[in-house]
């Protein structure tokens, strides 16, 4: 007897152009997923297979530009999205037309949610109730992308739930102990997360991007290279991180791709044409790890006159303390030459990197203190001492590498600035357990200024936000307010005073925030026109009455 192949994960709307849509989905065993429309475009694809896992990635052409189509998956020519009797509105692919706006709706940081009957203790799930909201209001604003900039999963804080499963597969005296060890234990990550009801309706009628942050794959991932050598001396390090990247190779990144893209994937169409993909995978997983060179997690993608340009700012880092950097010198280039491609191409330039360009002044020079004790420059036994504080105290985000936080600089006063300029440039972040505005401003003058060379044309923003839903510990409220204090910022040139470091290439002041909550933003993009809103979730009184509610939206370009 032949069993029916069940869909166990998805569908997900990843890649929307004006005429084509990719979706992912898993099921339980080998079949041909198809997606049919209701204009009539459809596409299917024969399922992969990694560690016991049957998955597929079925592109769409043909949809007409500015409409919204129904679709449904079929399995073997039996129908299974929409799920019998959901609760929830038809799933959509809603394609722009070149004249709409845009609108990028975007933040990081997403413990999965309990179940709706368990209280939550970190509020309400901002995923959950833009869910909600889509669901109830179908013909009401949505958007056109979410962005997830970090840490879907959590590899290294898993639930109890999840605690409970992993006890029953193995001995949790053993390391990693709670935290997830191999791919199988990966997966069961996915569907705590994924198999939400609400997000699980969200993500298959809201197309996402994706990208990593340390999370997941574990906290601090490649803070340093004495970080590094800690790890690998372990016996559970090789198996997690290898699982790690196959598990984001095929639930993240391939999404991230456009139809184009995929039929071009060297990896894509190896895993696909073996019986059983998983060797294929995890020898790339092995080799990304020797030579993270070798491989490119960051990417680009194109609204309209809209550019994203997503970073890796984990995997792609150089550790060795005398060339240290957040990306090595392949990912500099990748990103300079997307950024200045095609002068007047693009309106709005969003470049997405999950760790702040710009944080705290505070934040910022004990970060770059740090990196100057670590290279030796007030000694042997001060860089031992930075070594232990980098680690201690999660030193590692732009700042503490400082040649690259002045590259970055460099590029966006290149790519803001000239007659072809876009109207924004946006650092789009998440991270820190908070959400600000910070506007930076390069020493020649205001940006923007026309006897100002140095500055760009451009408005330049740093835009962070998170979480999405994870806890904010009183701690993160008082020492990120104290970061952007007066008296903080003096203490932080104390800091660069001791460690000799140079100035920043720019200055920036905070001109929003910070807000703390389980929250996203929203940019609307319509010509050279941009507004920003801040939508915080606040719960309501009984079961499902939790609401995103605007706690900020102002207009940043007309």
């Amino acid at each position: 007897m032949i069993t029916l192949a069940e869909l166990r994960l998805g569908p997900l709307l990843r890649y929307v152009d004006g005429s084509s849509a990719t979706f992912w989905v898993e099921a339980s065993r080998p079949c041909t997923v198809e997606v049919r429309c209701a204009d009539g475009a459809r596409g299917s694809a024969r399922t992969f297979q990694v560690a016991g896992h049957h998955y597929a990635l079925v592109p769409v052409s043909g949809l007409t530009p500015g409409t919204d189509t129904t679709y449904e998956v079929l399995l073997d020519g039996a129908g299974v999205w929409p799920l019998p009797g959901s609760p929830f509105p038809p799933s959509v692919v809603r394609t722009r037309a070149e004249e709409d706006a845009v609108r990028v709706t975007f933040g990081s940081c997403r413990w999965a949610a309990p179940p709706a009957d368990e209280k939550d203790p970190v509020g309400p799930d901002a995923l959950d109730t833009l869910a909600a909201r889509i669901a109830g209001e179908p013909e009401s604003e949505r958007p056109d992308v979410l962005l997830l900039l970090g840490d879907q999963v959590y590899a290294d804080e898993t639930s109890k739930a999840t605690q409970r499963w992993l006890g029953a597969r193995r001995n949790l005296a053993d390391p990693p102990g709670d935290q997830v060890a191999d791919y199988e234990e990966y997966t069961r990550l996915y569907y705590e997360s994924w198999l939400d009801p609400e997000v699980r309706w969200l993500l298959s009628t809201v197309p996402s991007c994706m990208i990593f942050d340390d999370h997941d794959v574990i906290d601090d991932w490649n803070t340093s290279a004495s970080w590094l050598a800690d790890m690998r001396a372990t016996v559970w390090w090789r198996e997690r991180l290898l699982s790690g990247l196959m598990s984001y190779w095929v639930h993240q990144h391939l999404g991230n791709l456009s139809p184009r893209e995929l039929a071009e994937d060297a990896l894509y169409a190896a895993v696909r044409e073996t019986p059983d993909g998983t060797d294929v995978l995890s020898a790339f997983a092995a080799q990304s790890d020797a030579d993270p060179a070798s491989a490119r997690w960051s990417y680009r993608r194109d609204f309209g006159r809209v550019r994203l340009l997503m970073v890796d700012t984990r995997a792609a880092r150089v550790l060795a303390e005398d060339q240290r950097a957040m990306l090595d010198a392949g990912e500099e280039r990748w990103l300079r030459e997307q950024a200045l491609d095609a002068p007047g191409s693009c309106d709005h330039l969003l470049i997405g990197t999950s760790l702040p360009w710009l944080l705290p002044h505070l934040i910022h020079d004990a970060e770059t203190w740090d990196a100057a004790l670590c290279r030796g420059e007030r000694g042997a036994r001060w860089a031992r001492f930075g070594e232990k504080l980098r680690q201690r105290a999660d030193l590692e985000h732009w700042a503490a590498f400082p040649a690259s936080f002045a590259a970055l600089a460099e590029l966006i006063a290149e790519a803001g600035s000239g007659p072809d300029a876009p109207a924004t440039v946006s650092v789009l972040s998440g991270d820190v357990h908070h959400a600000y505005i910070a506007e930076p401003q390069w020493p020649s003058g205001t940006p923007g200024a026309p006897d100002s060379p140095r500055s760009p044309d451009a408005r330049v923003l740093q835009l962070t936000c998170s979480p999405v839903h994870n806890s904010i510990p009183l701690s993160i409220r008082l020492g990120f307010r104290f970061g952007w204090s007066a008296v903080g910022r003096a203490i932080g040139r104390r800091f660069t005073r001791h460690g000799k470091c140079d100035r920043p290439p720019v200055d920036w002041r905070r001109t929003g925030g910070p807000w703390f909550g389980n929250q996203l933003m929203t940019l609307t993009l319509h010509g050279r026109s941009a507004r920003l809103r801040l939508e915080q979730a606040r719960a309501g009184k009984g079961a499902g009455a939790a609401r995103l509610r605007t706690v900020m939206e102002s207009e940043i370009a007309s």
